[in-house]
């Protein structure tokens, strides 16, 4: 199984935007928790702090962190950053979901 996670480029100018308002050393984390209705959910939030173990993608201004408890769960995942009638997200498009809910935050293994 691959842990490679990639952010595509809408996602990449999305987050170097908001990282850009956030100050220096502000970073992306993407986390995997428990809940949501389809059983797990992604999390986004904004960390200054990057653990030891940390899986980090850095491209151009965006610097995304995933802890290493979330990484299989994302293992071959693109992050996507999507602009439509229901609104504007990031969207995590995963191999590994056998199932996830209407909105996309929420997905099952």
């Amino acid at each position: 199984m691959t842990t490679a996670v990639t952010i595509s480029e809408r996602a990449v100018r999305r987050i170097g935007e908001i990282l850009g308002k956030e100050g220096d050393g502000a970073m992306l984390r993407i986390s995997v928790e428990g809940g949501g209705c389809s059983g797990f959910q992604y999390k986004f939030d904004i960390e200054r702090a990057q653990a030891e173990d940390d899986l980090v993608i850095a491209r151009d201004n965006a610097v995304v962190l995933v802890d290493p408890a979330s990484v299989p769960y994302l293992a071959g995942s693109e992050v996507d950053f999507v602009d439509d009638l229901i609104g504007a997200s990031f969207r995590v498009v995963n191999p590994n979901a056998t199932a996830s809910c209407g909105c996309g935050t929420s997905f099952s293994i």
